[in-house]
C-alpha cells in the first residue's frame, strides 16, 4: 500500500575495462574508417572486457562503489535489481552473484531483461519498493558485457557496442535527487528490430545457429533510428507534461547512448539546446542497460548539476521497449 515515501538516489558508481577499442584498431579487420564511424554514430572508442570478465564482475566494482557513495554496507540492501541483456549464465541470475559477492546477505536479487532501456525499467521497481515501504534500500545495477554478443565480422553492428557497468543506490529519501516520477512503454510488434535471435527455448544453441552467427545482436539500423527519433520526443514531451512543466524546463536530459545522430535529432525536433543532453557516446560506445547509470555517476562526480536540478532519463531499446525517470537532483 503506498505510504508516501520518497525515493531518492543516495548512492551513484560504474565501473568499465581497461582495455580500449578505437574506430583505428576496427579499420584493421574491417571496410571502414575513423570518419565513416564517427560520423554516423559519434563513437570515437569502447571499452572491451579481457577474456573469462562476466558481466557480474563489472557489476561487483560499480555495486560497491556506489554502496561506498552511499556509505551505506552490503548487509544494508534489501533488494538488488540487476538490468543486463548478457548476463553470467540465464540460471542462477546475475543479480545473485552480485549479492553473493558483495556480501549483501540480507537481499533479495533477480534480474530483468529490457534491454536497453533496463536500467530504467529496474529503477522504477525500486522506486516502487521504497516509496511503498515494502524495502528502505535497493541496489540497481546496468552491467553489460555486449563484445561478447558481437559479431565483430559485421561492420554495422560492431562499431556501436561496449562493455560497462553502473549502479545506484535508492533509499527512503529526504528530497534529494529524488525520482519523482517513471514512466514505462513497450511495442513487441516491432520486436524484429533488434534481436539476439538463438540461444533461447525458440532457438536452442546448435550446430545450426553457430554456423548461421545467430547468437550475435542483429538489428536493422535504419527503421530503428526513425522508430528512436520519434519514440524520444515523444517520450520526453511526455514527461514534460506528466510533471506540469514544459521541455525547456529540463535542466539535463541524460539519454540512453545509442547514437549522437538519434540525440541531435531528437534534440532539435524538440528545439532546445544539443547541450542540455549529457553525451559520453564517444568514449563508450552504446552499453545498453548500463549507459545511463555510467553517464550519471560521470554527472555526479563531476558537479555538473545542482541542488534541485530536473534530470530526464530517457532510454529506449530492443523489445521494443522504453522509459523515463524524472529526477529532482
Amino acid at each position: 500500500m503506498e505510504k508516501g515515501y520518497k525515493a531518492s538516489i543516495t548512492g551513484v558508481g560504474s565501473f568499465l575495462p581497461r582495455k580500449v577499442i578505437t574506430n583505428d584498431d576496427l579499420t584493421r579487420t574491417l571496410d571502414t574508417t575513423d570518419e565513416w564511424i564517427t560520423r554516423r554514430t559519434g563513437i570515437k572508442e569502447r571499452r572491451v572486457v579481457e577474456d573469462g570478465v562476466a558481466a557480474s564482475d563489472l557489476a561487483i566494482e560499480a555495486s560497491l562503489r556506489a554502496l561506498d557513495d552511499a556509505n551505506v554496507s552490503p548487509s544494508e540492501v534489501d533488494l538488488i535489481v540487476a538490468a543486463t541483456i548478457t548476463p553470467d549464465c540465464l540460471v542462477p541470475t546475475t543479480a545473485c552473484f552480485i549479492q553473493d559477492k558483495i556480501g549483501a546477505k540480507n537481499a533479495g536479487a533477480f534480474d530483468i531483461l529490457a534491454a536497453c532501456a533496463g536500467f530504467v525499467y529496474a529503477l522504477s521497481i525500486a522506486k516502487g519498493f521504497v516509496a511503498s515501504g515494502a524495502m528502505k534500500t535497493v541496489l540497481v545495477v546496468g552491467t553489460e558485457c555486449l563484445s561478447k554478443i558481437t559479431d565483430f565480422t559485421d561492420r554495422s553492428t560492431c562499431i556501436l557496442f561496449g562493455d560497462g557497468a553502473g549502479a545506484v543506490v535508492v533509499q527512503r529519501g529526504n528530497g534529494k535527487r529524488e525520482i519523482i516520477t517513471t514512466y514505462l512503454g513497450s511495442d513487441g510488434s516491432q520486436a524484429d528490430l533488434l534481436t539476439l535471435p538463438a540461444g533461447g527455448s525458440k532457438l536452442p544453441a546448435s550446430h545450426a545457429t553457430i554456423e548461421s552467427r545467430s547468437h550475435y545482436i542483429q538489428l536493422k539500423g535504419k527503421e530503428l533510428f526513425k522508430t528512436a527519433i520519434n519514440n524520444m520526443v515523444d517520450m520526453i514531451t511526455k514527461a514534460a507534461a506528466e510533471n506540469n512543466m514544459q521541455v525547456e524546463d529540463f535542466d539535463m536530459i541524460v539519454p540512453h547512448q545509442s547514437n549522437i545522430r538519434i540525440i541531435e535529432a531528437a534534440m532539435e525536433r524538440l528545439k532546445q539546446p544539443r547541450k542540455k543532453a549529457y553525451v559520453n557516446i564517444d568514449r563508450y560506445g552504446n552499453t545498453s542497460a548500463a549507459s545511463i547509470p555510467i553517464a550519471l555517476d560521470e554527472i555526479d562526480k563531476g558537479d555538473m548539476l545542482n541542488p534541485g536540478d530536473s534530470v530526464l532519463l530517457v532510454a529506449f531499446g530492443g523489445g521494443l521497449t522504453w522509459g523515463t525517470s524524472f529526477i529532482k537532483w
